[in-house]
Order: structure tokens, then C-alpha cells, then sequence
């Protein structure tokens, strides 16, 4: 499922100082998935997995046992994952400050694609930075994307929705001393060229995206309801539709509905994500229980499959 948008706007690089989650890509590299699965199963507890293990269930995903652990090793580098060895077995887990981004950034997505009430307003960042400062300029555009900014026009970025206590410090942050931020209402013009803020989303675009997520999805709770989805597939099914979805609450954060066209399908969209994750959690957490419990020669504590509710919670 390809983006209107540039990738590297929508998961911005620099996210913490300790660590730097893989680059984002259009499809799922190995990198993504193995920290997508990780995160599925030890987020809450940060348990150890057999290097084996995750070698293994990545295989299941389509990935080579070479392409694998050459994963799980630039993970390590990058300070997203720790390892230790006993003898000749080596595991794996998240380091504190991956568990950490990964935790608020699992409830900022899903926060970000909640429908909120609507004054009218739009919020205002305005900027100008020098063509020779493009380092700058991607940075400050990737953190605006993801505080589900998007441009009208080079320089102007606009977001329907109010400054928060988080979006309001992590703009300090930014303060590059050619930043404005204010609050504004659209006046329409009779004229013939005009813009209005909404147009700084592609809403055709976003909603061909839900379409595809719908269609692609829409099968897999009645078979699972029918006990039809095994345990490598249910896990293969939950990092794929995770991978997928998360970007679509950035690339429609939460628009005001009166603004979008009709039969919008946000919504939808939101319960079959739900319905495929939550329904797939207890198959996929015997199967990742039982591949780690082999290379382990026992059982491997708190590996659990969280919820999309535990998500949106942040773990609290």
C-alpha cells in the first residue's frame, strides 16, 4: 500500500537521542517487521527472545534467516535492540528507550485518528529557513507531519486541530527562530484561485488508502471467528496489519468530518483494524510463546499480546 506522502515526513528520523528506529519504507523491510513484532509481544515486559526465535517467526513473515539476523544486528547498533548470550544461545530485547518511543507512539497514532470537535479554527505554523539548511527543513517537516500538520503551501503548514500541552512543547522544541504559530479562521473568497486549508491533505488520495486497507483486511475476522487462521498465520496477520495501518492515522489526523466528503471511512477502517488485531492476539500469542519456548528449552516469561486498547492507553 504505496503514500501520498513522502514516508520519511511520516516516521521522522531523529526521534530520540539513544535511538533510531529503522528508515521507513513503502513495503515492510526486516528491520520494521522484527520491531514491529517485538513490540507486539514483550512492549509491556521487555523479555528476552532467542535470537533463534525471532529468526524464525521473521522466516514465517518472508524474511531469509540471513536477512534476518543481519536484521536483528543494525537493530542492535542502533540502540533499538540489547542482546546477551548465555553459552552458545544468544536473545534479544528492546532497549528501554525503544520500548519507550514505542509506547507513545502507539498511543499517538491512535489518538491522532480520532474524530474531535471542530471550532472552526485552524493552527498555524509558518516558517522560513534557508534553501542551503535542507537538513533543517526535512526535519522540521517530518516532526510537523507527524503532529498531524500538512502544507498549504511551502512554508505554511495547517492543523485543524488546537495547540495541546504536548504539541505545544515539542514546537518549542523546534524553535529554529523563524517559526509562527497562531490560531486563524479560513475567510472564503469569491475568486477563482483560492485554496482552503483543507486542500493541504489529499482526501482523495487518503480515502483510495482506506479503501485498499478495507479491502485488503475485510476477510480475515470472519475467518477468524471461524477458527479458521492458524497461530504463524495469526502473528504474520498482526504485524502486517499494524505496519499497514499506522500510517493512516498520519496521513488523516483526525479531520474534521464536516469537511470530508460523505461515507468517509475513518471509522471503518479503525474497527477492522481493531477487529483483526485484538481477534488474531490469543493464536498469535500461543504460536510466538511456543517457536520462543523451543529455542529456549523452556518456557520464556512476559510474552504477551497486547490490545489495541492497551495501545491507546500508552501501557497505563
Amino acid at each position: 500500500m504505496g503514500s501520498p506522502y513522502d514516508i520519511d515526513e511520516i516516521f521522522p528520523q531523529d526521534v530520540a537521542e539513544s535511538v533510531r528506529l529503522p528508515r521507513r519504507q513503502a513495503g515492510n523491510s526486516p528491520q520494521d517487521l522484527a520491531v514491529t513484532l517485538l513490540a507486539d509481544y514483550t512492549l509491556r515486559s521487555r523479555a528476552w527472545l532467542p535470537s533463534a526465535a525471532i529468526v524464525e517467526l521473521l522466516a514465517e513473515a518472508g524474511v531469509s534467516p540471513a536477512g534476518a539476523r543481519t536484521a536483528i544486528s543494525r537493530l542492535a547498533r542502533r540502540g533499538v535492540l540489547e542482546g546477551h548470550r548465555q553459552g552458545r544461545r544468544s536473545s534479544y530485547r528492546l532497549t528501554a528507550a525503544a520500548a519507550a518511543f514505542l509506547a507513545v507512539g502507539g498511543s499517538t497514532i491512535l489518538s491522532q485518528g480520532l474524530a474531535q470537535p471542530w471550532d472552526g479554527q485552524w493552527t498555524l505554523v509558518a516558517f522560513s529557513l534557508p534553501q542551503e539548511e535542507g537538513s533543517l527543513r526535512r526535519g522540521l517537516r517530518s516532526q510537523l507531519r507527524w503532529m498531524g500538520y500538512a502544507p498549504l503551501y511551502d512554508g505554511l503548514w495547517v492543523s485543524p486541530h488546537d495547540l495541546g500541552e504536548k504539541t505545544r512543547a515539542r514546537l518549542a522544541e523546534l524553535t529554529l527562530g523563524t517559526l509562527t504559530v497562531f490560531r486563524a479562521r479560513h475567510v472564503e473568497l469569491d475568486a477563482a484561485i483560492r485554496r482552503n486549508p483543507i486542500d493541504a491533505w489529499d482526501t482523495r488520495e487518503i480515502a483510495r488508502q482506506y479503501e485498499s486497507f478495507i479491502k485488503r483486511w475485510s476477510a480475515t475476522p470472519p475467518r477468524t471467528r471461524a477458527g479458521e487462521i492458524s497461530g504463524t498465520e495469526a502473528v504474520r496477520a498482526r504485524t502486517e496489519v499494524m505496519n499497514t495501518y499506522r500510517r493512516l492515522p498520519v496521513l488523516d489526523p483526525g479531520l474534521p468530518d464536516r469537511l470530508l466528503p460523505p461515507g468517509w471511512l475513518r471509522e471503518p477502517a479503525r474497527e477492522l483494524f481493531t477487529a483483526v488485531y485484538d481477534g488474531t492476539a490469543g493464536a498469535a500469542e500461543d504460536h510466538v510463546r511456543k517457536v520462543a519456548g523451543r529455542h529456549s528449552g523452556g518456557a520464556v516469561p512476559g510474552i504477551r499480546a497486547h490490545t489495541v486498547a492497551d495501545l491507546a492507553t500508552g501501557f497505563s
